[in-house]
């Protein structure tokens, strides 16, 4: 037909395109010169002839691209037979074998090709002539436009790649952890945190093109700009907590990783089921970490950096000054040598179960052993623990004038929601585990915390109800330890509180000589508030709620107990070197002997000053 006169034919896919069209529209292949009897096929005399070696290796790109698996999480390209991700280590999908780009490649292939058709024409094959000067020009406009923008998009793709190839493990965890604070995921900003990455680090140019999205992301935006910027209080509150730790720290288990997993093995091998109806499991050692003695015969600017390289500032800081939930009793903190201590610790999910090991071992739970001990107790012995937590949660909501009934089903869903965070690593933890964790110890744990939790903003939003002491109510009172452990609260966060070994007690006060063994150590641990009230104990039964005295008769039966000169009722915390786990002491050893071997250079005043200590 007329309508159909002026069109070419692709030779490719046979589609009709428009006579000004220089490549077919469909499969974009370029238009091919039908030459008329008359014509010869002529090289042109600008170019010089297509290498086919070009040609081979542009098929060999294309088949080894398709061979070739790209990751669904950084997007690396992978060779057919790794089974994990170069980069991120990330499992190799099913439909692996797939190429999941097909058309990416391909045009970048056909891209290469075209643009090398514009300034080539083989023997067989090139432009046909322009028909006018007008044609003409517009054909070596739309020419170079189109090889422009091939060449374009070929540098962009190459570009990308080599980013990409550049990347290392932590930089991708650190753009899924800026991806997961604009869609409101925490736990990819946990993971980014618990790797060591720097909370302060800012976003490169290469790492927004990457990104590509450009709304959402800038050069030198950090976690704390996006958190800002898209509303994500949780996460802010967490990050300026992280981001005002300038100190880099060093722990005792970061400087010797050998004898941390040989603790590790040893924490593996005490945990034991017992027998009976009440299955639980328990830790067969008794353990207290108490920072070494022999910090105090460092100079004094050497122990500044041991301190700020081991504590949690911000914690010891919110808990003596903004809050006076620990060391407010100078009694206690001064003449009875029982200053607390915060351990800096990961402020991830596992906080609690890694100041529990820290406060005990004096390491993390890095292999989750205790928390697979937490999950195994709850599940094992689980009516004997929903009973008491029902029970108490009733009494507790009583308490606050909330008189409300629930429906057995609705009780069973709350526990199931209890149980599944036992059992997910990172996944924050509550008190019905601390209880649980104290059956595992068997011993006290005495939580110091904050009463209100709040915004970064220091906006009040509701109590926190951890600060208490939990006790082994379920086990018998001869089959547990009477030396508590201490643990902190802040803000969504756990904290180890320890004491310092001291050289004897003999000299401290009244109420301390209670043991004449200069090898043990004694901390005391306030069982009051600094409003003199008493802790409240939790998960009671009816039968064991009741007047303070009563509850106070209950501490003494559960705890050593003793009453300061002052008048206050504290709780002993002993350990003795001698039976100091001797992993322990070499760990302890090998961590301090990095700071005697600090000189700190003294500054004096005027040079004589030397000279004159020299000749005295």
């Amino acid at each position: 037909s007329s309508e159909h006169s002026g069109k070419w034919s692709c030779q490719v896919c046979t589609y009709l395109n428009w006579p000004r069209a220089i490549r077919c529209t469909q499969c974009r292949s370029v238009r091919q010169r039908v030459y008329s009897p008359t014509e010869t096929p002529q090289t042109s005399g600008t170019g010089p002839p297509a290498d086919p070696c070009e040609e081979y290796n542009d098929r060999n790109r294309l088949h080894t691209r398709a061979q070739c698996w790209t990751c669904s999480v950084c997007s690396y390209e992978n060779w057919p037979k790794s089974s994990r991700c170069m980069v991120c280590d990330h499992p190799r999908p099913n439909d692996a074998f797939q190429p999941h780009e097909p058309e990416e490649p391909s045009s970048v292939i056909n891209e290469r090709d075209s643009g090398r058709a514009w300034g080539v024409c083989s023997g067989a094959q090139r432009l046909s002539p322009a028909s006018s000067k007008h044609e003409a020009e517009l054909q070596i406009e739309l020419a170079a436009g189109a090889q422009s923008g091939n060449e374009e998009i070929e540098v962009d793709f190459k570009k990308l790649k080599q980013i990409k190839n550049r990347m290392r493990k932590t930089d991708w965890l650190f753009l899924n952890a800026c991806a997961g604070v604009v869609e409101g995921n925490l736990s990819a900003v946990e993971a980014y945190k618990s790797s060591g990455g720097d909370i302060a680090r800012q976003l490169t140019s290469d790492e927004v093109r990457l990104l590509n999205r450009p709304s959402a992301f800038d050069s030198g935006f950090t976690l704390v700009h996006l958190a800002i910027r898209f509303q994500r209080q949780d996460i802010l509150a967490i990050l300026l907590t992280e981001v005002s730790q300038q100190a880099v720290k060093c722990i005792p288990a970061m400087v010797c990783p050998e004898l941390t997993e040989q603790i590790r093995r040893e924490i593996s091998a005490s945990l034991h089921q017992r027998k009976g109806d009440f299955n639980c499991y328990f830790l067969t050692d008794l353990v207290t970490f108490n920072l070494p003695a022999d910090i105090e015969d460092l100079p004094p600017a050497v122990q500044e950096k041991l301190f700020d390289e081991i504590l949690d500032r911000d914690v010891q800081k919110e808990l003596e000054e903004e809050s006076a939930v620990i060391n407010w009793s100078l009694e206690l903190g001064t003449r009875l040598d029982s200053r607390l201590y915060a351990l800096w610790n990961r402020t991830a999910g596992d906080c609690l179960l890694d100041s529990v090991l820290q406060a005990t071992w004096g390491i993390y739970d890095k292999d989750s052993v205790l928390r697979k001990a937490l999950h195994d107790c709850l599940h094992d012995c689980s009516h004997w623990f929903y009973s008491r937590w029902k029970e108490w949660e009733s009494w507790y909501s009583q308490s606050f004038g909330l008189h409300f009934s629930l429906r057995e089903e609705q009780w069973q869903e709350d526990w199931a929601f209890i149980l599944n965070l036992a059992s997910q690593p990172g996944a924050s933890l509550e008190q019905t585990h601390i209880f649980v964790l104290a059956h595992i110890l068997r011993r006290p744990i005495i939580v110091y915390g904050v009463k209100y939790y709040k915004s970064f903003r220091g906006e009040t939003l509701g109590y926190t109800r951890f600060q208490g002491v939990y006790l082994p109510l379920l086990w018998e009172q001869s089959f547990c330890w009477k030396s508590p452990i201490a643990l902190g609260y802040t803000r969504g966060h756990f904290s180890a509180l320890v004491g310092m070994e001291t050289d004897g007690y003999d000299n401290r006060g009244a109420g301390a000589n209670l043991n004449t063994d200069d090898d043990i150590t004694v901390t005391f641990l306030p069982l009051v508030d600094s409003e003199r009230k008493l802790l409240q104990i939790h998960f009671l039964s009816a039968q064991e709620m009741g007047s303070e005295e009563q509850q106070e008769r209950l501490l003494r039966d559960w705890l050593d107990c003793c009453v300061t000169d002052g008048g206050m009722l504290a709780a002993l915390q002993k350990s003795s070197r001698r039976r100091h786990h001797p992993l322990i002491t070499q760990m302890l050893e090998k961590w301090l002997d990095g700071y005697r071997q600090m000189h700190p250079c003294p500054t004096l005043s005027d040079g004589e000053d030397e000279e004159d200590d020299e000749d005295e």
